[in-house]
């Protein structure tokens, strides 16, 4: 049986970095690449909601304030809430938008509204990151898709995630938020450790390609108080796993004594109320690595994941695990003719965000080319093929084909 924690180079996930910070006291109880440069994906709207909370608190604006959406939010790509422009939803709705669906579109709505432009907000952002002291932050969207320029680190992510905690407890419930209603249809989170992991209470998930799987959480039990942060997980649940494997080894560790402010509201250099959050600790022998995903066809299945994460896997098996940026829409069914295959994945979901990742890193082959997934059974197992099609014939498949493995994506051609 293949291990899910075992001692691994960094170099096995370049994109991973780490860190679990006692809430109480600031010690770090487990880091790994915490001061590393990341991409924050949808942990950017960790900010977003930092400075809505600030304004509510100040009296500039309230939960029933009116939020317009913009052409410019309403064309933001998936995940999104979808809006349409020209229409407006209350700044409550946004938060919950933010903290559940994770919604794009929202976010620039919510950057415009109190920013004038998402660019004058992500300048907002980056200002208020540095006052909090998340020197090695900078912002340049409110919603976390793709920017190069947009990085962050695994211990900024925890100092933000203590300070939504210390500064907006009256806000702060909004981030256990396990769904919502928004014309009539009922709104997941995507935090699949909510309820299924004893004191999780928030706070964010993110994905992005580039970053990985990421996640923040908070948890707060038996007067025990924890921020976690995971970045660069290859797959949600192995990520969740990894976190749950964390909080499990870190939080008898954590001080049950009385709460501490650690973070300041602002001041120079974003002052420490304590000293805390060293750039320092003992790095473990054993990190925890995230389990590559399952491709059925080109490689044998998976071993099953170890014991320590066998229990959350179970628990969150039945979840949807769509992240911030949808996967591609897709064919509702089979394409017939000349078709591209790309992988055997073991869920729709794994099929179709595959094929929204193989779209995007090769769009010049894949412009004219129709995603979809086709379901089969192999050993009493559900699989689903990744496919693309919309070929004008064999040769044209064979053609595209060749284009994508010479960008080492593999693939064949195959009638359907």
């Amino acid at each position: 049986m293949a291990a899910l924690f075992t001692a691994a180079p960094a170099a096995a996930n370049a994109k991973y970095a780490g860190i679990v910070v006692d809430a109480k006291t600031g010690e770090v109880l487990y880091e790994d690449s915490a001061d590393s440069p990341r991409y924050p994906a949808s942990l950017t709207k960790m900010m977003t909601l930092y400075l809505v909370f600030e304004a509510m608190e100040s009296g500039k604006i309230s939960k029933n304030s009116r939020v317009p959406v913009s052409r410019n939010a309403a064309a933001e790509p998936p995940t999104k809430l979808g809006v349409p422009a020209g229409q407006s939803i209350t700044l409550e709705q946004a938060i919950y938008a933010l903290v559940t669906r994770s919604a794009n579109d929202i976010s620039t709505a919510v950057a415009e509204f109190l920013g004038g432009s998402e660019a004058k907000f992500a300048a907002m952002m980056t200002r208020k990151a540095h006052q909090l002291g998340m020197s090695s932050t900078t912002f340049k969207n409110a919603h976390g898709l793709p920017n190069s320029a947009q990085k962050t680190t695994a211990r900024d992510m925890a100092r933000l995630g203590i300070a939504l905690r210390e500064h907006f407890p009256q806000y702060y419930d909004y981030f256990s938020t396990r769904s919502f209603t928004y014309s009539g249809r009922r709104i997941s989170s995507h935090n699949n450790l909510l309820g299924n992991v004893k004191g999780v209470d928030g706070i964010k998930t993110g994905y992005i390609r580039a970053s990985g799987f990421n996640l923040v959480s908070s948890v707060a039990t038996g007067g025990k108080s924890i921020v976690a942060v995971v970045m660069g997980g290859r797959t949600a649940r192995s990520r969740d796993a990894h976190m749950a494997d964390l909080i499990r080894r870190t939080l008898p560790k954590a001080s049950t004594g009385s709460d501490r402010m650690l973070i300041a509201k602002g001041g120079p250099a974003g002052r420490m109320v304590a000293s805390t959050l060293p750039k320092k600790a003992p790095i473990p022998d054993v990190r925890p690595e995230p389990a590559a995903p399952v491709v059925v066809g080109y490689a044998e299945e998976n071993a099953p994941v170890a014991a320590a994460a066998a229990a959350l896997s179970k628990a969150v098996a039945e979840k949807d695990e769509q992240e911030e940026i949808d996967p591609l829409p897709t064919a509702s069914t089979a394409v017939k003719g000349w078709v591209i295959q790309v992988a055997s994945m073991p869920s729709e979901q794994d099929a179709r965000r595959l094929l929204a990742e193989t779209s995007q890193e090769v769009p010049s082959v894949l412009a004219d080319a129709t995603p979809f997934t086709e379901v089969f059974e192999m050993k009493g197992r559900t699989y689903y093929r990744a496919r693309f099609g919309g070929f004008a014939g064999k040769s044209a498949a064979w053609s595209a084909c060749e284009s994508l493995k010479k960008k080492n994506v593999a693939c064949y051609a195959v009638q359907n």
